[in-house]
């Protein structure tokens, strides 16, 4: 994308927020879940004869099932998401270690970039009064750089500052060059680790000479109210707050209800948007999880007639059904009033 384009879009963004709750997509994985894809489909051609198993590598499907990550895109727009995600929750280098395809991020962040870009053009072309806008999904890896994974070891770290920030640059940069609007960076539970991608980010701005918005996300992880790596709502504000951002918020971890006091608590300290994307509700026994489209979209009647959000969507065990609901909801209620702070 050029920088020009990049800026207006950045504006457009900001200006929107100003009248209208945009509303976020819903989850990726849930959908794909539907497919029932097999280690074959995992592969597709181009890892047909890749030496290590592959299967349950949701990113790798925007190379080797685009058709699939397509029609995910198109039920979520047509649901009526202003935003939609790439498929690129775990692309980086850290995350794709697993599966031992460090050398494919780059292609990987930038097909799903393509592909979503794609398609939200598709969906404005056809309503230029409703813009669709593609963030980049930037998710928390599976590592974090505050604590050790090892109890006997409490110092060890088995990742560290510098590590993390040259894999988020790296996809950073391909989400950039595939068409994003938006950088997301998402299910925050060691805000270390936000404060390299968002350290990331900011080279990647300086060295293009673009502003792109950027969006933060964390999760509290029970009701302790506090991210795993311990910190409260306030204190995840204060140690992101020296970057400017388009909106902070949670997603991830709890369901519309949980998450609601720690919506309160972050719009009663913060002048920036706030988004959140709850799960549908908690998991059950089997980890699925149960909670309707209508009941979902009573709980986030609340946030609304709370004031608490600009920007509404869904996490976890969320489909295009609950997007739908959730988006008739919304278009009904103003955005949330920046406060002064």
């Amino acid at each position: 994308m050029q920088n020009s384009q990049i800026d207006r879009t950045s504006s457009s963004i900001r200006d929107i927020l100003k009248n209208k709750i945009l509303v976020l997509d819903g989850a990726m994985g849930t959908m794909l879940q539907r497919h029932n894809f097999s280690e074959e489909d995992f592969r597709g051609q181009k890892f047909k004869n890749f030496p290590h198993p592959l299967k349950g590598n949701n990113d790798l499907l925007s190379i080797t099932q685009p058709e699939a990550i397509k029609e995910v895109h198109k039920l979520y727009l047509e649901a009526g998401a202003d935003i939609i995600e790439t498929n690129t929750f775990s692309g980086t280098t850290i995350g794709m270690a697993d599966y031992h395809l460090e050398e494919f991020v780059y292609e990987l962040n930038f097909e799903s970039a393509k592909i979503a870009r794609q398609i939200a053009d598709e969906f404005t072309a056809i309503n230029p009064k409703k813009p669709r806008f593609v963030a980049g999904s930037v998710g928390p890896t599976n590592r974090t750089a505050s604590m050790s994974p090892d109890v006997n070891d409490p110092g060890f770290r088995a990742v560290n500052f510098d590590d993390l920030r040259i894999a988020y640059k790296q996809q950073v940069e391909a989400l950039i060059d595939g068409g994003v609007d938006i950088i997301l960076v998402e299910t925050i539970f060691d805000t270390l680790n936000a404060k390299a991608a968002l350290f990331a980010i900011e080279e990647v701005k300086e060295e293009r000479d673009i502003d792109i918005p950027i969006m933060v996300s964390g999760t509290i992880t029970d009701a302790s109210g506090r991210t795993l790596s311990g910190q409260t709502v306030e204190a995840f504000l204060i140690s992101i707050s020296h970057i400017p951002l388009l909106s902070i918020g949670f997603n991830c971890a709890l369901g519309a209800d949980q998450l609601k006091p720690y919506l309160k608590t972050l719009s009663q300290n913060t002048s920036l948007n706030i988004s959140a994307h709850p799960n549908a509700g908690l998991p059950n026994a089997f980890g699925q999880y149960d909670q309707t489209p209508k009941e979902m979209q009573e709980l986030i009647q609340e946030y609304l007639n709370d004031n608490l959000v600009n920007i509404i969507g869904g996490c976890c065990g969320t489909t295009p059904e609950h997007i739908k609901l959730i988006a008739e909801i919304a278009s009904q209620f103003k955005p949330r009033k920046s406060i002064e702070i």
